[in-house]
């Protein structure tokens, strides 16, 4: 049952239609056997860079496809529809082009952002450690300039796309001023003194790799600053209300998932002579799971619209991300719950399902930050 769409022109409705057309040809039918080998699918995230679907709400002129993110969201929750966690590597792609996309200069952007959205390097985003999730402004790698280069040492926790990404936005500590301490490095892979540790053993999500990367006396140019040293947790903060508008597209993507498989068992399951899905139980149970969808994909589209005309939408943000996460973690577990026994094993894909959706309750700022920053965002009202 794909999504139903208002989208703003033609032009969106046939980038929605290739995008389906790759999610199903080229990306759902690898998704439960990547997952189960925990193996990477980096070819893929090369084709969508063919595609021209990893620079979507960036400018034209550094090789994005200037679309609004009403549009670049509703895609992305049609490529985490057919594998959760291609969507997510889409969402913390584009959001570790933000800093230099936005804050960059131009020679900057001339240099490397056309392969970042080109899909010629992938990247990652390099903000917690282990002491500081929530706290960003506790984060303690260091950062001191010698000479011509920056000199980096420290451990950062949860990279997304960990020792497999081409590039990490970095943010690194130059002072020992708390919120103003803060500077943001573009660090290019191979830069000696960097390395990653083994992957977290995850119970979902396999396909993609979270790892510590740790900074060794690692030499990082100066060149690779983006924006004024101490903007980095502005840069950080700014970026992230993007990306939580991601998770929450990747999370319905995920909730529409669970739904499609649910109703696909409830129609051909019968019981005491009938299908499943004519008792009552079952009816409100699903329709409880499409009013969820629905609800969390209108939610996270307001936001999109609010961004596109300029407006705050940092509370719209985590209220999108809060409402959306709650629901494919409510409809995911009632998928399991229609499919009975079956869903409970691994001939399903709906227990993957349930597992995957428990993560985006938590990174990107867990539900219960997005509560903080939306309370005391009504405070200031």
């Amino acid at each position: 049952m794909p999504a139903e769409r208002l989208l703003p022109n033609r032009e969106a409705a046939d980038l929605i239609k290739l995008t389906r057309e790759i999610a199903r040809d080229e990306l759902a039918p690898l998704a439960a056997r990547y997952e189960e080998e925990e193996r990477f699918p980096r070819e893929q995230f090369r084709l969508l860079g063919r595609s021209g679907l990893l620079g979507l709400p960036y400018p034209e002129q550094w090789g994005g496809g200037g679309l609004p993110y009403e549009v670049y969201l509703q895609v992305l929750e049609e490529v985490a529809t057919a594998w959760m966690s291609m969507g997510v590597g889409l969402s913390v792609h584009v959001m570790s082009c933000f800093a230099l996309a936005e804050y960059g200069s131009d020679e900057q952007r001339a240099r490397w952002l056309g392969d970042m959205l080109g899909g010629e390097l992938l990247g990652a985003y390099a903000l917690s450690e282990t002491q500081a999730g929530s706290d960003a402004a506790a984060l303690s790698t260091r950062a001191v300039l010698t000479g011509s280069s920056y000199v980096v040492n420290g451990t950062k926790a949860w990279i997304t796309h960990g020792d497999e990404a081409d590039f990490y936005t970095t943010m690194v500590r130059t002072s020992p001023d708390r919120g103003r301490g803060i500077s943001c490095l573009l660090v290019d892979a191979a830069t000696p003194g960097l390395s990653a540790a083994p992957p977290e053993h995850k119970m979902g999500l396999t396909g993609s790799p979270t790892t510590q990367m740790i900074f060794a006396a690692a030499a990082v140019p100066a060149d690779r600053l983006l924006g004024a040293e101490g903007e980095g947790l502005k840069i950080a903060l700014t970026a992230l209300s993007s990306g939580r508008l991601g998770i929450a597209a990747c999370s319905v993507g995920l909730a529409q998932a669970a739904l499609d498989e649910a109703l696909a068992y409830a129609r051909g399951r019968s019981q005491f002579g009938r299908p499943i899905i004519e008792f009552q139980g079952m009816e409100f149970l699903l329709a409880d799971m499409a009013a969820a969808v629905e609800s969390a994909r209108a939610t996270y589209l307001e936001a999109a619209r609010r961004r596109d005309r300029g407006l705050t939408f940092t509370r719209q943000a985590s209220i999108a991300k809060l409402v959306a996460t709650d629901a494919a973690m409510k409809v995911t577990t009632d998928a399991v719950q229609v499919l009975g026994g079956a869903g409970y094993t691994r001939d399903f894909p709906v227990e993957r399902y349930m597992r995957e959706a428990k993560v985006a309750q938590i990174f990107e700022g867990t539900n219960q930050i997005q509560r903080m920053l939306i309370a005391r965002d009504l405070r200031k009202t």
